[in-house]
Parts: structure tokens; sequence; C-alpha cells
């Protein structure tokens, strides 16, 4: 009886051990995108001050799309590293940052006046735009060739060394 209970629960548990150990090797935060290698998508957006933006507009050179929020804690340690990224690209590459419509002007305009402004906010009021790009979570960050294709994703915060080796791949 004893070896019977045995090879059953071995029969049980070893493909469930398998199945457990292979799911360690891959980050439930990471959300391949299929828009890889694909056409960005077109958006018309306004900063807070009813300035517009088309994404049409801004190719020609490389474009780093950047979903945050001022309430975002992981958006506030990329931050930094944007703000360097912006200063050294300033010309070769466009920088745009749009933030979700649950966010406020005056939450954005405190964000920047604590931590510095590598660009507008462009509001995505109806939230259509975050939707096109499928963004999971912020921050995510969209890299677009100068001709409009989406290169890579990144999901969390940027670090230093992502960006400028993004961006030296498509300069």
């Amino acid at each position: 009886m004893n070896r019977v209970a045995l090879v059953v629960g071995g029969i049980i548990a070893i493909p469930l051990l398998v199945f457990l150990g292979l799911g360690f090797g891959h980050d439930p935060n990471v959300i391949a995108s299929p828009l890889i290698g694909k056409e960005a998508p077109a958006f018309a957006l306004r900063d807070f001050d009813g300035n517009p933006l088309e994404l049409a507009a801004m190719l020609g050179k490389p474009v780093v799309l950047n979903f945050w929020a001022s309430w975002c804690q992981p958006c506030v340690i990329e931050h930094p590293y944007l703000l360097r990224a912006a200063k050294h690209y300033e010309g070769r590459v466009s920088f745009i940052g749009v933030v979700p419509s649950e966010d406020r002007e005056e939450a954005v305009n405190q964000f920047y006046s604590r931590f510095g402004s590598w660009g507008p906010a462009y509001y995505d009021s109806d939230g259509k735009v975050s939707i096109a790009y499928g963004v999971f979570k912020l921050p995510e960050t969209y890299f677009i060739d100068a001709e409009g294709t989406i290169r890579y994703k990144h999901a969390g915060p940027l670090d230093p060394v992502t960006i400028s080796e993004t961006l030296e791949g498509l300069l």
C-alpha cells in the first residue's frame, strides 16, 4: 500500500516540480510586445497647455516614448537617467513622455519642480495611446527608430546602460 502511494505521489509531484522549476527562469514582469519590429501606432496627444504632438511629426530621428506618472516610484528611479539622456542626445533623439488620465497637471508640475524635466508631459486623457501600445504597468518605454518602427520595449525603470546601448544602436 505504501509503495502504491509513493509511486502515485511521484507521478504527481515530479511533473509539478518540473513545471515550477521552468517558471523560475522567467521574469513574470517581462511581457514580450507584439509591436517589436512593427510600425509604431500613430497618435496625437496634447500637453497640459493644449499644445499638440503627433508621432508622425517626430519621425526622422529616433524617439524614446516613455509612459510614466507622477505617483510612480519606479518612474522616480529612472527620471535622472532620462534627464541625462535627453541632454546628451539633444537634437539627435526625441524624448516623449506620456502620462495617464489618472495623473493631474498639478502633480506633474510638482514632479517636474522637484526632479527636473526632460520634456513636456503629454496627457493620455482617454487612455487610447496606452492601450495601443499595450502598456501593462508604469514605467514602460518604447524605442522607435527614425522610420517609425518599434525596435525595443523596456518594462520597468530604465538604467543608463539600457538607454545608451539602445539609442546608440538606433543612431
